[in-house]
């Protein structure tokens, strides 16, 4: 048998071996569609005809065409592999911040996460009435997340950007408040209370994407 042949073969086991563990898997079969999803967006990094942020030269009209033109793409794409209709069971409040992507996060594209963004992780009582509606529609966690490096938390203890931008800083100051009232809202107090609601609080390090659990005083277990 040639060295060719060998190699061949070997591969063909190989692949075989894979597919039988994916199959039979569950949890390698997660975690392969999890590492498929950062492939795709390290596939993406490098293409620089597609990076908008280091051609000055670029017109808001020609950043629109182009999001027009990917978003056609990406619709071919789900058009060709349909996903499966799922009803979240977890409730993800994010910063705006284009850093941050739930799917990336948890390695799951399944939509099993409701996901509210805001600037700087600020629940105005709009995003508290959509968690609240959330939660009667079958949440059973909510993550309420803050993260590292965030424009929102500088621009805060800056006093020249206070100055600039009052109505971000005046819901920073109150980030904690409106927690507070979102907590003691009776539909959140009791489904706590009956073990059907877990929140947690947690900071994500945009660098690695860990979600670093905090422990707040009105933390609910």
């Amino acid at each position: 048998m040639t060295r060719a042949k060998t190699v061949l073969i070997g591969l063909g086991l190989l692949l075989l071996a894979l597919v039988l563990l994916i199959r039979f898997n569950p949890r390698t079969e997660f975690m392969l569609g999890g590492g498929l999803i950062n492939l795709g967006y390290r596939l993406q990094d490098r293409l620089s005809s597609f990076d908008f942020v280091h051609d000055e030269s670029i017109t808001p009209e020609q950043v629109w065409k182009e999001l027009e033109r990917q978003n056609e793409l990406a619709g071919g794409m789900r058009g060709l592999f349909p996903r499966t209709p799922r009803h979240p069971v977890v409730a993800v409040l994010a910063c705006m911040d284009g850093r941050i992507d739930v799917s990336e996060l948890v390695g799951d594209t399944r939509h099993y996460y409701y996901v509210v963004r805001t600037a700087g992780s600020v629940l105005s009582p709009a995003e508290q009435d959509m968690l609240e509606l959330a939660v009667l529609n079958g949440v059973k966690v909510i993550v309420l997340t803050t993260h590292t490096d965030c424009a929102a938390e500088a621009a805060a203890v800056d006093p020249k950007l206070r100055e600039q931008f009052p109505a971000l800083i005046s819901l920073m100051d109150e980030r904690v408040k409106r927690v507070e009232e979102f907590m003691a809202r009776p539909t959140i107090r009791d489904a706590i209370a009956e073990g059907k609601l877990l929140i947690k609080h947690a900071r994500i390090d945009t660098t690695t994407d860990r979600l670093v659990v905090e422990v707040q005083h009105h933390d609910a277990h």
